[in-house]
């Protein structure tokens, strides 16, 4: 195991020590004591130091000159005050040679353990380092921007987590799969993305099934420059054949507007390995169920009705099992999935499973083993400062939701439910929790105009630069043209092309917002789309692809901005439910 080899190459940097002790301080380095293993080198070295110990006037105890129990009856009789003082030397000065050689020793030993200690957890912290696998971010040509900063200088944080299917691996093609899948490309099957809000007050999950219809923008793959034209109406998992994760994250930008910062994938027997290593994660069963039929459809997944900690392959085969839960679809997968990552979360934030030293070993191990992230990830301290983030959310602040769909070809595949959908990505694209329990904003007052609407620079901008559905050109000048006519007068348009979901108007300071929030009603936005930005001199427009045509801002359900859409597979990340099981599939 990496492990061994690493603490071994540590312990032998830190021996050996000095002459008199330096076989012995190594030995002893291993496990705190001197080794039953060690060969007669150690041994000698071990018989060395009982001797200067106690040191009474034989010829050193374990060597020929005389016997060890001769040697402990006189340490014994020395140390009560009655043993033969050897000819010249005096008692005195005897003790304190002894106290001085004990001192040493301990001394020795102490400093040989710290600097071990620390040359160990250096090169062990350089072995995950070296184990990290990394990937590019985004191999599409999306022009979507980071979102600014709030007032108070945060930003929110948005990972994406994969699970692929890979068996080209044998222990992931014994786990799942047929052999004839083992030399196809892996496919995405589980995707989750992650929005941590700018105050990290709260946290959102949002799932799409694996066989959602989207189009897949064109990708090139960085490891041989392949391009893989856009594809349109494809199964989303397909993503990951057309150059890797970087293709998926392409892929979530374009259909959600949704900007990513990172993203995590794992594999087959990673998700078995970290499930040992936490220990099993609880889950639960409404009925016994048994996924598997005479036809072969099924993941083997059995357990009794009631709550269960599994770990190993059963926990993949919960993660996998589509034949046994609800209608037998990816929606209830998906549902298992969150359950599962729900329980585990709070069995980490508990801590029981982080305060054994070796079982903190072995899931850093499996964790480093298991994932691939990008670049921006790619450190044991940048994967150490994420954790830290993720762990100041509350579990009562987590929502865990599948997209918004609907099926489609007689329930062959799902698409994302017109309005439904969209409303659900805007909701997370403005870092507003699902939950509803942001708190609510107390009716300030509007702030009055600095300067006439005809003084005011204004400059607008085409945010419609989309890879999936190609600019809408003419933008910044028609929508310019409009402002004008509105009285804006000294408004000029940026012919530099973007990419953002919804229209915005950006303000640079308090002095400006009340002119920002002026030409927001003029041409019929809501408020939510005023920000602060420091990234702008002058009141900015952006024209997003919701305002892809015409002069006039159109009107949709977004415009209740802080209302969610129904959705029925909500989960929160206290909540403790039991998956439903399917009639055709217990026992």
């Amino acid at each position: 195991m990496r492990q061994s080899s690493v603490r071994g190459e540590g312990a032998r940097r830190r021996g050996p020590g000095p002459r008199d002790g330096g076989r012995d301080g190594s030995a002893r380095g291993e496990d705190g004591g001197a080794s039953r293993d060690a060969g007669p080198t150690a041994g000698e070295g071990a018989g060395s130091q009982d001797a200067a110990a106690a040191d009474t006037g034989s010829q050193g105890g374990g060597s020929q000159g005389g016997s060890r129990a001769e040697s402990r009856r006189a340490a014994r009789a020395d140390a009560q005050g009655g043993g033969r003082r050897r000819k010249g030397k005096k008692g005195p000065r005897r003790k304190r040679s002894r106290g001085v050689r004990i001192l040493r020793w301990t001394a020795l030993t102490l400093a040989v353990l710290i600097v071990g200690a620390a040359g160990a957890g250096y090169l062990y912290y350089q072995h995950l380092n070296g184990n990290i696998k990394k990937a590019e971010l985004d191999l599409g040509d999306s022009k979507l921007t980071k979102p600014e900063p709030n007032a108070a200088g945060q930003t929110p944080l948005n990972i994406l987590l994969i699970g692929e299917d890979d068996r080209s691996k044998k222990e992931n093609l014994k786990l799942g799969g047929s052999k004839k899948d083992a030399t196809r490309k892996p496919l995405a099957d589980v995707q989750m993305l992650v929005h941590v809000s700018a105050d990290r007050s709260n946290m959102t999950v949002i799932s799409i099934p694996r066989d959602t219809r989207v189009t897949i923008p064109k990708c090139t793959d960085p490891k041989d420059d392949r391009v893989y034209p856009k594809q349109t109406f494809a199964p989303i998992n397909e993503s990951l054949q057309h150059g890797g994760p970087g293709c998926t994250v392409a892929t979530w930008k374009e259909l959600t507007g949704i900007y990513i910062d990172h993203f995590m994938m794992v594999d087959f027997s990673g998700v078995v390995d970290m499930a040992d290593a936490v220990g099993g994660v609880p889950v639960c069963v409404d009925a016994n169920i048994y996924s598997h039929d005479s036809k072969g459809h099924g993941s083997g997944l059995r357990l009794t009705k009631g709550t269960h900690p599994v770990k190993g392959v059963q926990a993949l085969q919960w993660l996998r099992t589509r034949y046994g839960f609800e209608d037998n679809t990816d929606i209830g997968r998906a549902k298992a999935q969150h359950q599962y990552m729900s329980s585990m979360v709070r069995q980490l934030k508990a801590g029981t499973k982080l305060s054994d030293p070796g079982k903190l070993i072995d899931l850093a191990e499996a964790a480093i083993n298991a994932l691939t992230v990008d670049h921006g990830l790619g450190t044991v301290k940048k994967l150490y400062d994420l954790g830290n983030d993720l762990k100041r959310v509350p579990t009562k602040r987590t929502t865990m939701v599948t997209m918004p769909w609907e099926y489609r070809n007689e329930g062959e595949y799902v698409v994302p439910k017109p309005g439904d959908a969209e409303k659900t990505f805007s909701l997370i694209r403005n870092d507003i929790a699902l939950d509803g329990k942001d708190k609510k904003k107390k009716a300030a007052k509007v702030p009055a105009p600095s300067m006439d609407k005809g003084e005011l620079p204004v400059v607008v901008q085409n945010g419609t630069g989309s890879t999936v559905l190609g600019a809408a050109s003419g933008r910044a000048r028609d929508i310019t043209a409009e402002v004008a006519r509105l009285g804006y007068t000294k408004a000029t348009a940026n012919t530099v092309l973007t990419s953002q979901a919804d229209t915005t108007i950006s303000y640079p300071d308090k002095a400006r917002h009340g002119d920002a929030l002026a030409l927001a009603k003029a041409l019929g936005m809501s408020k939510s789309a005023v920000k602060e930005s420091q990234s702008v001199t002058e009141v900015t427009l952006v024209v997003g692809n919701d305002w892809r045509e015409g002069t006039t801002y159109p009107k949709s359900a977004a415009d209740d901005e802080d209302k969610a859409p129904k959705i029925d597979d909500t989960l929160n990340g206290d909540e403790k439910k039991c998956m439903h099981v399917n009639p055709g599939y217990t026992f």
